[in-house]
């Protein structure tokens, strides 16, 4: 009887530490459980309450330090926006000639290249050679944005209607005025609609500052290719034939040439817009005006400090009445290659970062580029003070609005590289620098294109 009584006190002791045990989450006591210590109690946890979830590694090749900073921005407004699909983006900066080299040898390998990759716009023909493209189709996410965005940057980055690439900017060629200069010749740069008028206000401008109107590259293209891309010409044709002695092109060069032999315009030194020696140039007030993307505004903000506050942005001046002020310059397209084993999820992220209004507001915002995007242009987002609007005047955008619709697109083609290095290494030289007739040597460089 005793051994039976003691076996009933044994089973409750047994069932009171039990008891005991769940009813205080088997910490003992009033002590917080593991769980509780991290900011959830078992009291408060939801049944519908989701662990955080793990993020997704993709990888990105770029070769500008900015960009880089500017998609790991975008990766952490992606994971704020996405909780339940967080990414981990590890972004690589190689040096421009490395990094296509590299992303080329790793495509035809099949092997070793990143989820997304940066491709320069002059390099993008390299990677669509043959039949078989080694990136990925952007179609599905870039056709429904094709009605608010500037196509012609798709359209670079496109081969037999499959779209490639989405590009970080619109590139727009506008004029930068010295507006000192211009108020002391008495010249409004408004008045300034036509080639025509380069001319002819150009001349009171030399007369009165004893500066030239404008400068052009002595061994570049980004004077010669954006004034014929005005006349809806170029220097490769749609189908990728040799195009660099069209007419049109030939016009504006000798009326270029014409404008430098009367010293209405002068070869930038350095023999390049891009170069310490023009910069110094420009930033001492030695010329009046220049042409050049939108793009062109941080060299003047970072390295022209001196003419902050004295620089106005206008559209080009058009060859004849109605046409086009504008050409879309330069650019950089970021793709998706075929070896990402995350593609839904890649998409997702780039259309987030190039094609959202978010992302294209923070083009503007982190680089000061002007976005592909058009209805942000007017977004209040675009007129809040900045290092830009501070140099320039807070109207900035005012002319993009005015010239987003005469912007002609521009062919990039297999043979694009072989032909720009001819229009900057023989073309351009022998003309503003060794003072050659231009249909000559245009024609003459055309030819020998033909037959490589």
């Amino acid at each position: 009887m005793r051994k039976r009584n003691t076996l009933w006190l044994s089973l409750i002791l047994v069932l009171s530490m039990v008891t005991a045990a769940c009813s205080s989450g088997g910490g003992g006591g009033n002590e917080p459980s593991p769980t509780a210590s991290s900011g959830t109690t078992a009291e408060t946890q939801k049944p519908d309450d989701k662990p955080a979830a793990d993020p997704v590694k993709l990888t990105l090749w770029t070769f500008v330090q900015q960009h880089a900073d500017f998609y790991s921005f975008m990766a952490d407004e992606w994971n704020k926006a996405n909780p339940d699909s967080p990414i981990e983006l590890s972004t690589e900066n190689i040096p421009y000639d490395d990094m296509h080299t590299r992303l080329l040898i790793a495509l035809q390998s099949k092997e070793g290249a990143p989820d997304l990759a940066d491709i320069e716009q002059s390099k993008f023909p390299n990677f669509m050679k043959g039949d078989s493209v080694q990136l990925e189709s952007l179609n599905d996410i870039v056709e429904p944005e094709i009605p608010n965005i500037v196509k012609s940057r798709v359209d670079i980055y496109s081969k037999d209607g499959i779209y490639y690439g989405v590009d970080m900017h619109v590139g727009a060629t506008v004029m930068y005025y010295n507006k000192e200069l211009m108020d002391q010749a008495g010249v409004n740069p408004d008045d300034i609609k036509l080639w025509s008028d380069v001319e002819k206000y150009g001349k009171t401008v030399v007369e009165k500052t004893g500066k030239p109107f404008i400068t052009f590259e002595g061994n570049g293209n980004w004077s010669w290719w954006p004034a014929i891309n005005q006349l809806e010409s170029d220097q490769v044709g749609v189908n990728g034939e040799v195009t660099v002695d069209d007419p049109r092109n030939i016009r504006a060069m000798q009326y270029f040439q014409k404008l430098v032999n009367d010293g209405i315009a002068a070869i930038a030194p350095g023999v390049g817009h891009d170069t310490p020696e023009y910069k110094a140039y420009m930033n001492a007030g030695e010329a009046a005006s220049v042409f050049m993307p939108f793009w062109f505004m941080n060299r003047f903000t970072d390295e022209m400090p001196d003419l902050k506050g004295k620089m106005v942005i206008k559209p080009m001046p058009a060859w004849d009445e109605g046409g086009n002020r504008s050409a879309g310059m330069g650019g950089t397209g970021l793709t998706i290659t075929n070896q990402t084993k995350h593609l839904d999820l890649a998409k997702k992220f780039l259309a987030f970062a190039k094609l959202s209004k978010e992302g294209n507001i923070q083009v503007w915002k982190q680089l000061g580029m002007d976005p592909i995007r058009t209805e942000v242009w007017t977004d209040p987002a675009m007129s809040e003070p900045n290092k830009f609007t501070e140099y320039f005047g807070a109207d900035i955008f005012n002319t993009l609005i005015e010239v987003k619709d005469e912007i002609y697109p521009v062919n990039i083609r297999e043979i694009s590289p072989q032909v720009f290095d001819a229009v900057r290494n023989e073309i351009v030289p022998q003309i503003f620098q060794s003072g050659e007739e231009p249909e000559k040597v245009i024609k003459e460089v055309a030819e020998k294109l033909r037959k490589e």
